[in-house]
């Protein structure tokens, strides 16, 4: 078996393509299904905070309180405390963790918080018992994940198809499960949570601002993130076929009638007391 810190592998790495989606991020976008259990003197812990804008976020909300972040990439946590730094934040702090194997007590948080994690770790139910385990009674565990399959856009374009294929593979050859959304109840059932509550929500870009950042930032990663690296060295796609995939996100991103919108899965569970 593998040890717990090898079950979870990021598919994109930390290329800045990558963190230009991640630092755009906030607690408003991206955990909204959470802010209104929020109380001021909460202890939260941020799994998978990469370059802690929401964490930040979090911080902010909970003045009284402290947040904690972690994330297995130790680079990417000096962005996350000068993000905080920056903001003049004095109630959070970083640390490298594994979400498989948390180095914390039982019952130590308020909540425990995944954004855009369980689709990249090696056993999605551990983790979710895990977030579990170190909740208090009557806290929360919170989580959000998108659904690659059922991402969508305007106008069709069989170049995004193959990205979307592509990416699918790589992922799943990563030890990942790419259409996460969907499956976030099941593994909370299997994870032996039951107060749980399941929504939705999307992001979508449409203006021509949106639409040059969110095809500029997927064209770049196509060829230069580690997402780039293993697909290729996997023998997922040749060199050619991302340079096409990349153009293909280009030119979506110049059609005046382009749309994309990325479906998340999202659950609030409360831990029985």
């Amino acid at each position: 078996m593998p040890r717990a810190q090898e079950t979870a592998v990021y598919t994109h790495g930390h290329h800045e393509s990558v963190l230009r989606s991640h630092t755009w991020r906030t607690a408003a976008n991206s955990a909204a299904h959470l802010l209104g259990v929020l109380e001021p003197d909460m202890r939260i812990l941020d799994i998978g905070c990469g370059p802690g804008t929401i964490t930040a976020d979090l911080a902010e909300l909970v003045p009284d309180g402290r947040v904690t972040g972690v994330d297995r990439a130790p680079g990417v946590l000096e962005q996350a405390r000068a993000t905080a730094d920056a903001r003049g934040l004095r109630n959070v702090d970083f640390a490298v963790a594994d979400v498989h194997a948390l180095d914390h007590p039982d019952d130590t948080f308020c909540v425990v918080h995944a954004h855009q994690v369980l689709q990249h770790v090696g056993d999605p139910v551990q983790a979710l018992r895990e977030m579990a385990r170190v909740t208090r009674p009557g806290g929360w565990i919170a989580v959000r994940d998108s659904d690659y399959a059922a991402m969508t856009w305007y106008p069709a374009s069989p170049g995004m198809d193959d990205w979307l294929a592509l990416y699918r593979r790589v992922a799943r050859a990563n030890g990942g499960e790419p259409d996460a959304g969907r499956r976030l109840k099941s593994w909370a059932l299997r994870a032996g949570l039951t107060a749980i509550t399941a929504t939705s929500s999307a992001w979508t870009f449409s203006t021509p601002e949106e639409r040059a950042w969110w095809s500029g930032l997927w064209a770049d990663r196509t060829l230069a993130s580690e997402y780039a690296r293993v697909a290729v060295g996997g023998g997922h796609a040749t060199e050619e076929e991302l340079r096409a995939v990349s153009e293909a996100w280009r030119e979506w991103g110049r059609q005046e009638d382009g749309w994309f919108a990325v479906l998340h899965g999202e659950l609030l569970c409360r831990k029985e007391a």
